[in-house]
């Protein structure tokens, strides 16, 4: 019989890995369940379920730090950040509603764990670089913490660059703290109306090449554009290149104006202002023009700025894709309608194999679980990365204990 553990303390996620682990039983790791079809299926007696382990901690706004629970929502904390008008720079993805879940549904826990970074990781980094410290259990049932409250706390191993984007595979998160940061003053959006996606990805490189402080930079198609629900987005009639300028208000209007005049060559431009901006990149981030295709299997593609053009045309053959760039051209968000040769394997053919020529690597979202079994969830390994992940595997879970198998087959 399955028993789902919902520990309230340090202690009881302790003795609930330990029990696993002397008795060898696999446990499903949960924060609040948001993101549990990310990844591959997993065969697990048990899971081990975070949500009551939630709450702030610690939160000096002065210092820019943050503490909290593993298992706190995601809402919960952007609240408190917003009533100091801070924010996580990194900008975590809100996946929830891609799996179906609720819009806010995530746990930080989660979010680092998976490394969700939103479009300002060009200029801000990704999640694991905004990690002071944070306390964990490894899969012998120890419990153990590394980093602290301040940057320059990390001696020896900087484990958290590990655990960030190991989903659950070598410890628990149970405390997370966080560097935060000011919330801009001022936030609009250069917009570049028409743009087929080589021109587009030029634009966003001369626009991150320029002395303007670009703190994100996406390309929707045509199709996505039409999509967004965002004023002035979703009624250009053709594709928009987004350009986002953040800072002081004097700032940012004299850094748009000029960006706006040394991208008047590829013609017409327009701006949103604070509100129509700030619903353009959450939609951007949260992968909301793809939901409305529950039938496609999603893909997301990290992928060198300049080829995504090239790639996304490799793999859009007969215009059974629907996609968008973020990161400047260098992440492509994918809805790929399985039909013919993509049906088998979701895709994954050709998608990695378009990668194959520029390097990258393509992570399949979303897909029945049977696809999710059979094909590759991340990018597969060649065999010394492979046989480094399995060590490190056993240097944190030895007994495989902790959602064996979610990334990689066997491991």
């Amino acid at each position: 019989m399955s028993t789902t553990f919902r520990p309230e303390s340090v202690e009881q996620v302790a003795e609930a890995v330990a029990w696993a682990a002397a008795e060898k039983t696999p446990l499903e790791v949960l924060g609040r369940g948001s993101k549990r079809d990310f990844g591959r299926p997993m065969q697990t007696g048990h899971g081990l379920e975070l949500s009551a382990l939630s709450g702030i901690t610690l939160y000096e706004p002065e210092e820019l730090v943050l503490s909290v629970r593993a298992g706190t929502p995601m809402a919960e904390i952007e609240a408190a950040l917003r009533d100091k008008n801070q924010q996580m720079a990194f900008e975590p993805a809100d996946l929830a509603p891609l799996y179906g879940g609720a819009v806010g549904a995530g746990s930080i826990g989660g979010a680092i764990a998976c490394n969700l970074s939103g479009p300002r990781r060009i200029k801000a980094g990704a999640a694991r670089d905004h990690i002071l410290g944070f306390q964990a259990v490894s899969g012998r049932g120890e419990a153990y913490k590394s980093g602290g409250r301040v940057v320059k706390n990390v001696t020896g191993y900087d484990l958290s660059k590990l655990l960030a984007g190991s989903h659950g595979t070598l410890s628990v998160f149970t405390d997370v703290t966080i560097k935060v940061l000011p919330a801009p003053a001022k936030t609009r959006t250069v917009l570049l109306h028409g743009l087929d996606d080589a021109s587009a990805a030029n634009a966003m490189q001369r626009a991150m090449n320029s002395a303007h402080e670009v703190s994100a930079a996406a390309h929707l198609t045509a199709p996505v554009a039409a999509v967004a629900r965002v004023p002035g987005v979703a009624d250009a009639g053709s594709a928009v290149t987004a350009l986002r300028v953040e800072g002081p208000g004097v700032s940012v209007d004299y850094r748009c104006a000029a960006l706006r005049r040394e991208l008047a060559d590829l013609g017409e431009t327009g701006e949103l202002h604070t509100l129509n901006s700030g619903l353009l990149w959450a939609m951007v981030r949260d992968v909301h023009p793809l939901l409305g295709k529950p039938e496609a299997t999603i893909w997301r593609l990290s992928v060198p700025p300049a080829a995504g053009p090239r790639i996304a045309a490799q793999i859009d053959l007969g215009n059974r894709a629907l996609y968008y760039f973020d990161w400047a051209g260098g992440l492509i968000w994918l809805a790929l309608t399985l039909t013919g040769d993509t049906a088998a394997d979701a895709g994954a053919a050709r998608v990695r194999g378009a990668l194959a020529a520029d390097g990258g690597h393509a992570t399949l979202m979303r897909a029945p679980a049977a696809l999710r079994a059979a094909v590759p969830v991340f990018q597969p390994q060649d065999a010394a990365s492979a046989a480094l992940t399995a060590r490190v595997k056993d240097s944190f879970d030895p007994n495989r204990v902790l959602n064996p198998g979610r990334m990689y087959a066997g491991i």
